[in-house]
C-alpha cells in the first residue's frame, strides 16, 4: 500500500476505540498511515459532534462525557484532528455524482476530497461513492 494519510469516518473511531475487529485493509491502512509520521490518521472536528449525539440520545454508551471521550481517543491514538472550513462546508454541498444524503458525511466526504484523504468506513453510502470515483475509501 502507498502512504495514504487517513480520514476515520465515526464508525471506525467508535469501532477502533472499543476494540472491534476491522479489515485487514484497514488495519494495513491505520498501520501505513502512522508510519508517515504526525497527521497520517486523522478525524473531522464532526466526529465529536456525531459522537456527542449518539451519547445524548443513548445510542452509544459512554464511560465517559463524549467531549473527554472523543478528545482521549484523538490524543491516545496520535490521531489529528481535521477543521471543518467554509470551503469545506459549500464543497459539501455541491458533491459530483450521486451523493450520500447525510449533511455529516457529506461533510466527511467533501473534508476528504479537500485534503486528498482516504476515508475508512463501513457506510455503504461512502462505499458506493467511492466506488464510483468520487473519493477514496477503505471498508473497515
Amino acid at each position: 500500500m502507498t502512504d495514504q494519510s487517513l480520514l476515520l469516518d465515526t464508525c471506525a473511531v467508535i469501532w477502533l476505540s472499543q476494540g472491534v475487529e476491522v479489515s485487514d485493509a484497514a488495519t494495513e491502512a491505520i498501520a501505513e498511515a502512522r508510519k508517515s509520521g504526525d497527521g497520517g490518521v486523522r478525524v473531522s472536528v464532526m466526529t465529536a459532534w456525531e459522537l456527542g449525539m449518539l451519547v445524548a440520545k443513548g445510542r452509544l454508551p459512554a464511560s465517559l462525557p463524549a467531549d473527554r471521550w472523543f478528545e482521549q481517543f484523538v490524543r491516545v491514538g496520535g490521531v489529528r484532528v481535521e477543521t471543518v472550513t467554509p470551503s469545506i462546508l459549500v464543497a459539501s454541498s455541491f458533491l459530483p455524482g450521486t451523493v450520500h444524503g447525510d449533511p455529516m458525511d457529506r461533510i466527511i466526504m467533501a473534508t476528504a476530497r479537500e485534503h486528498g484523504l482516504t476515508i475508512l468506513t463501513r457506510d455503504r453510502g461512502i462505499l458506493s461513492y467511492s466506488a464510483a470515483g468520487y473519493v477514496r475509501a477503505i471498508a473497515c
